[in-house]
């Protein structure tokens, strides 16, 4: 799998802007929308991501310097990657950990990744939020009565029936 493709295709699906950026000693992928900035960086393996990330990012943000401190809020919002694939799985904690260095930018690093599931799941915290509705199957009266438990039963029969809205208006203002 190609992260950093498959990243831009992502990360481009959630509405950031994407570019390569070919200066780094890694793939970079910068990327941003209105309130977040970041850079994805792609290891060959775990064991270099482990031992290259701090002197990537520093490159990186030493790169983009100017630019992040003319953003404005959003350079309170940075957003640091350090992906690898193939790596081996022992060192996934070891990965992981570096989330905890709460220098200099916020951090996601992963290594392992094999899928695009693997790699969705890893950029879930910079995608937006959806839910799947389940429309099949429900029963919508029963639904919607059981929501207007606290509307009297005349109203929610009326509103349900045939009744003009100005006939329920009127129940439920002639309701006790």
């Amino acid at each position: 799998m190609d992260i950093a493709t498959q990243s831009e295709v992502l990360l481009r699906s959630a509405g950031y802007e994407t570019w390569t950026w070919p200066g780094g000693s890694v793939p970079v992928v910068c990327f941003e929308n209105a309130s977040v900035a970041g850079f994805l960086h792609v290891f060959g393996s775990g064991e270099g991501l482990l031992a290259d990330w701090r002197q990537v990012q520093q490159a990186t943000l030493g790169r983009h310097a100017a630019a992040l401190r003319s953003a404005g809020a959003k350079a309170w919002n940075v957003y640091a990657l350090f992906l690898a694939g193939g790596s081996d799985p022992v060192l996934a904690r070891q990965i992981e950990r570096i989330e905890e260095d709460f220098s200099m930018t916020r951090k996601i690093a992963r290594g392992d990744l094999r899928t695009a599931a693997d790699l969705r799941r890893t950029l879930l915290p910079l995608l937006p939020v959806l839910s799947a509705p389940t429309i099949g199957g429900a029963d919508y009266r029963a639904r919607l009565r059981a929501r207007l438990s606290d509307v009297p039963d005349a109203a929610v029969a009326a509103f349900l029936g045939v009744a003009s809205a100005s006939d329920v208006a009127r129940i439920l203002v002639d309701a006790p």
